[in-house]
């Protein structure tokens, strides 16, 4: 079975470009199951069950989705072939720019939209600077001088990945993203496969649901910026 991931900052239109490029592969007689990690709920499931996927929904709740997806990997998985799925697309939710899901011998898709701004290629981490394919949304509500210019922001970032300008609501360009989806290596199983970068560290006091504030609270993994700097840096 194929395996793809797809990671990408909140309403940048993941759902949307993963259910019109499986709705492609379909047409290709290509079986599509898709898996979906979100935080606190979502509505994604029902937009795959309209057309027409195998889908299943986890929630996070209160733990990082992206650590919550390492740890139930194997099990996604597994449930994907259970479905007798060719393809499963792994979407999860990205939150702080620092999340890393894609695996190593995996296909990794990052999606992000036209309209977040010059700078955030810069400002997002693994999971644009790792992917090998980056597909940008909403460039339908920029200018074509915009949309090169943020192209030529992800290449500084990402020198390696195929960069597809793609729409979620109409269709366009999807097409060509199907074709490179559906050459992703196939994976018997994700068990001893490695992620790409590590996550982003955790087990803090308030990872351990501490609400009281003050140093005295903070344990475990705790880092203190110096204030007052031309640039804040941690100690």
């Amino acid at each position: 079975m194929k395996l793809v991931t797809v990671a990408g900052p909140p309403s940048c239109g993941k759902t949307s470009v993963v259910s019109r490029t499986c709705a492609h592969l379909a047409a290709e007689g290509l079986n599509c199951a898709v898996v979906k990690f979100d935080c606190l709920q979502t509505r994604d499931d029902d937009l795959y069950r309209a057309a027409g996927l195998p889908v299943t929904v986890a929630l996070s709740g209160g733990l990082c989705p992206d650590h919550f997806l390492a740890t139930n990997l194997e099990e996604a998985h597994a449930w994907a072939k259970d479905t007798g799925a060719d393809l499963c697309v792994i979407e999860t939710a990205g939150l702080c720019n620092r999340c890393s899901p894609h695996i190593r011998g995996v296909l990794g898709l990052c999606v992000i939209d036209n309209l977040m701004g010059v700078d955030a290629p810069e400002k997002i981490g693994p999971m644009l600077r790792l992917a090998d394919v980056v597909a940008v949304t909403k460039g339908d509500l920029v200018s074509q001088a915009e949309r090169e210019v943020y192209r030529y922001r992800i290449r500084q970032m990402n020198g390696r990945a195929v960069i597809r300008h793609v729409n979620g609501l109409t269709g366009q360009g999807l097409a060509g993203l199907a074709a490179i989806v559906a050459r992703a290596p196939g994976v018997d199983s994700v068990e001893e496969m490695k992620l790409r970068f590590s996550m982003p560290a955790a087990v803090c006091s308030y990872c351990l649901s501490e609400t009281r504030l003050g140093q005295r609270y903070q344990k475990g993994n705790v880092k203190k910026a110096r204030f007052g700097e031309k640039r804040a840096g941690v100690a």
